[in-house]
């Protein structure tokens, strides 16, 4: 007791000790991220310039290992023709990630893209849409125009030899080419057609502001 304290009066009455025990600990859940992504991507096992033979794929997991394993290897450039971006394909960090190495390792790579329909990765967000924030001179967005005729397929171009393609983009199913200089030289022609002909994408526009 403190020296100076009043001394307590008749009328007082000295309350008891509170006794507090602890209820013990809570867990908080937090809600998943709205697209969580799929861990533990793995490249697939082949070398772009030197594997010769056609790879066909069927399931998810499959199609996610060629498009890394060509991202991955790709050295000058890479070009990705899509419906919407594919967030089950490309919205990943492993995407990211090799995407990022490629337009950091020299000014001259690029990664351009063609996307039919923006408004679901901008809703939604969509890695390479961060990216592009970041790293805008080498990296382009650009819409499919929709008044000329334009390839019903979904395909990934890396360098001038590797080749993704899913020949019904609402189907999973494609194949994937490692070293064909002849095929992968055809689809860019069709894909700098189609880039001439493009559009900015409004939505993009507004996302990137």
């Amino acid at each position: 007791m403190k020296e100076n304290a009043p001394e307590p009066t008749e009328n007082e009455v000295e309350l008891p000790a509170i006794e507090f025990q602890s209820p013990g600990r809570f867990s908080v859940h937090n809600p998943p991220p709205a697209q969580a992504e799929a861990p533990g991507w793995e490249p697939a096992p082949f070398i772009l310039g030197t594997h010769d033979r056609l790879e066909r794929f069927s399931t998810p997991d499959d199609a996610r290992a060629h498009a890394l394993a060509l991202m991955q290897q790709a050295r000058r450039s890479l070009c990705l023709y899509s419906p919407d971006l594919e967030p089950w394909l490309y919205h990943n960090s492993a995407i990211q990630q090799a995407c990022t190495r490629l337009l950091i390792s020299d000014p001259k790579c690029q990664l351009r893209i063609l996307v039919r329909d923006l408004s679901r990765a901008v809703k939604e967000g969509h890695r390479l849409l961060s990216l592009s924030r970041r790293i805008s001179s080498n990296l382009q967005i650009r819409r499919i125009n929709p008044d000329h005729a334009s390839e019903q397929l979904a395909y990934l171009i890396a360098d001038d030899r590797g080749l993704l393609v899913r020949p019904e983009p609402e189907q999973v199913a494609g194949y994937a080419l490692y070293n064909d200089p002849g095929r992968t030289r055809l689809q860019q022609t069709r894909f700098d057609q189609a880039w001439d002909m493009s559009t900015t994408d409004p939505d993009l526009r507004s996302f990137l502001l």
